[in-house]
């Protein structure tokens, strides 16, 4: 069972019992379909007491969501019958029997979560008075990341394909005495040229640990990243349209700032990470 569900008694509707029906997913409301484009992945927990259910798992934080009959509202938390019983467990416990591998392994332990709205706004207002390398390095900060490496430690943007056997050899050039060792840090910007690792990308961004998840895939777990044809990918999309709106046609791309303010690009594998890692100071 997910592991924040009792956490998150914040709903009571009152009424008699009913067993969760399969049904199709309705479609998404506005609200829904927005997080879903910031990469959030959903799963349709079915109907109960009129009100259709979704858990909605981003960062690998969980919510439930229930849309009220006329569909012009959304209430977050979780059902409750008249008794008491908890129905939301009941629908994610049947959620869980269809045996998707990505419910467990995209959960976190709670955390506080601040608001990006704010910073994102700001970032967009002064892109419009940058230079092309500026609009450049703008856009990526505002692509859909995973971390990397140490807080505080130097930073590299790098588009990476999880089937990409450069990106691997990159990977596996700066992760032990540059990632691991705190000297740097990277912030992968997930892709996919193919369905399959589409999914996996999507997977990487919503791991609540995607480090360890990385890693793991590069050291040939092939359950860190498992392929879902349920899994959302709205947020691979917009990355890949960010690749193609700058005309960046392959992986890894690495995209950085230097110690003296200039926007660098690296395609390819960089030849001596140590150069990357001292233009960086």
């Amino acid at each position: 069972m997910l592991r924040r569900l009792l956490l998150c008694l914040a709903l009571v509707v009152i009424g008699t019992g009913s067993s969760l029906a399969e049904t199709a997913p309705p479609p998404l409301p506005d609200t829904l379909q927005n997080l879903a484009a910031k990469g959030a992945q959903l799963r349709y927990l079915g109907r109960e007491k009129g009100l259709d259910g979704w858990l909605v798992i981003q960062a690998g934080q969980e919510q439930f969501f229930y849309v009220t009959p006329d569909r012009e509202a959304i209430i977050m938390g979780i059902l409750f019958d008249k008794t008491g019983k908890m129905l939301t467990v009941h629908q994610v416990q049947n959620l869980q029997k269809g045996n998707d591998p990505t419910l467990e392994s995209l959960v976190a332990s709670p955390e506080p979560e601040a608001d990006p709205l704010a910073e994102i706004q700001k970032k967009i207002e002064e892109a419009q008075q940058l230079t092309p390398a500026q609009k450049l390095y703008a856009a990526v900060e505002r692509a859909n990341t995973v971390t990397l490496g140490k807080e505080g430690a130097p930073v590299i943007y790098a588009f990476l394909d999880p089937q990409c056997p450069h990106c691997h050899e990159f990977m596996k050039d700066i992760r032990k005495d540059y990632i691991e060792g705190g000297q740097l840090q990277v912030r992968v910007i997930p892709v996919g040229f193919r369905d399959e690792t589409k999914a996996q990308a999507a997977l990487l961004l919503a791991s609540p640990d995607p480090q360890s998840v990385w890693f793991r895939h590069l050291d040939g777990d092939k359950t860190a990243l498992p392929v879902s044809t349920q899994t959302n990918l709205q947020a691979v999309e917009q990355n890949l349209a960010l690749m193609q709106e700058w005309k960046l046609d392959a992986t890894p791309i690495i995209i950085y700032k230097s110690g003296k303010g200039e926007i660098k690009i690296v395609r390819g594998r960089p030849k001596n990470p140590v150069d990357l890692l001292n233009d960086l100071y």
